[in-house]
């Protein structure tokens, strides 16, 4: 099969990070630099957290648990995917302590209650599903069960998730609102990817959890999305899921000033500016080229954050210039994860904190402050953050 993306976007997320320019400022005290911040009413030691990545146990035999940790130990936000192959309470269970969140897709309808829940045994065609009590940083201990119908809907499978998720001390709902379907991802259809026969996709039981092992001369992620995610969602959807939980909802995939006005007005806690890892519609905008009309949309309603091309500190540091409260990584993070497990990721969270350091004493910057602009001025005076944007360069200069 001939494949036509040309994977435009990919690239670009890396290209548009290169044409921005910081500006220096001079003769300013940076003995001391503070990096920590607030997110969602929770304080943070670096803004910086690392991006939901599916099946991260085929990088490392410890999976999401050591991603989770090493984000812990490093005081930084973790989000954990719903595609993961660690379960939400073994994450909960190896790092209790993490600042924890949940990015979560929604299922489509007909999907069986044999679905919903990567702690659960099969009985006779019945779910059955383990809560989880849990108080950090107590060990989890696995107490109430409840029994799912046969004919429970993917309504039902979603929130049997949450619920799992409210249990285990998750703190934020991430929800991906770009990918009804999986975009054309080039390699993984040349290479016929699905998941080795080893993994499962442990927040599942059943046809969820080992569907994407198999394909059919194609991608079995994309083969596995088309089969369950509902590309039915709209708007009232968000709202259905705000009606459900208390937790802080975050909406990831957003490009446009208009949706995330939408949201905004919805009542969500935060927009989370990204373009799934350039894998999506090619031809969409850098996660950066998108943050500042999202910023300027939203104002003060929410927080806003950002993924997607950021690989060392100044990207950081530009993400936080153009108003996001936060930078994710998603790649840096694995590669260290297939490097050398939790040390591994940890290294890379080392590196981020020590490059947006430098880069913040370089540039006169001693602290984040509350509220970020272009060209906002700090109370001494001296310009924090400016950046000149130079995408008017010819292609070949890039």
């Amino acid at each position: 099969m001939e494949i036509k993306s040309d994977q435009c976007t990919l690239f670009v997320c890396v290209c548009v990070c290169c044409r921005l320019r910081i500006r220096p400022r001079c003769l300013n005290d940076v003995s001391r630099v503070e990096l920590s911040t607030c997110v969602l009413g929770q304080r943070v030691s670096l803004p910086v957290g690392i991006s939901p990545t599916a099946m991260q146990g085929m990088a490392h035999p410890d999976g999401e648990c050591a991603s989770a940790k090493a984000a812990s130990d490093a005081g930084a936000v973790y989000i954990l995917s719903t595609l993961s192959t660690c379960s939400i309470e073994e994450v909960a269970t190896a790092a209790p302590l993490a600042i924890k969140w949940f990015q979560l897709y929604i299922y489509k309808d007909r999907v069986s209650a044999l679905c919903a829940t990567g702690t659960s045994s099969e009985r006779r065609g019945a779910a059955v599903v383990q809560w989880l009590d849990y108080s950090p940083p107590a060990t989890p201990e696995f107490s109430h069960v409840e029994i799912l119908p046969d004919d429970a809907t993917g309504r039902e499978l979603t929130l049997e998730l949450v619920r799992r998720v409210e249990r285990a001390g998750f703190t934020v709902l991430v929800l991906t609102v770009d990918a009804p379907i999986f975009g054309i991802r080039r390699c993984i259809v040349r290479n016929e990817f699905k998941l080795p026969s080893h993994l499962r996709l442990a927040n599942f039981t059943g046809d969820c959890a080992t569907e994407i092992c198999d394909s059919k001369g194609g991608s079995g992620i994309n083969e596995y999305a088309l089969s369950l995610f509902d590309p039915k969602l709209t708007w009232e959807d968000v709202k259905w899921l705000k009606s459900i939980t208390k937790l802080p909802i975050v909406l990831k995939g957003i490009l446009t000033a208009e949706d995330a006005i939408k949201g905004a007005d919805l009542g969500v806690a935060a927009i989370f500016v990204s373009n799934h890892g350039g894998r999506q519609v090619d031809g969409a905008p850098a996660a950066i080229e998108a943050l500042p009309e999202v910023v300027r949309a939203v104002g003060d309603k929410v927080e806003v954050y950002m993924d997607g091309g950021v690989t060392q500190g100044t990207d950081v540091f530009k993400a936080l210039a153009l108003g996001a409260r936060m930078a994710f990584v998603g790649r840096p993070a694995l590669w260290g994860l297939a490097h050398s497990g939790e040390r591994g990721v940890a290294n890379v969270l080392s590196i981020l904190q020590w490059e947006l350091e430098t880069t913040f004493q370089l540039t006169g910057n001693y602290n984040i402050p509350a509220h970020m602009e272009l060209q906002s001025s700090s109370s001494h005076g001296t310009t924090i953050f400016q950046l000149t944007w130079n995408f008017i360069l010819p292609a070949h200069h890039a």
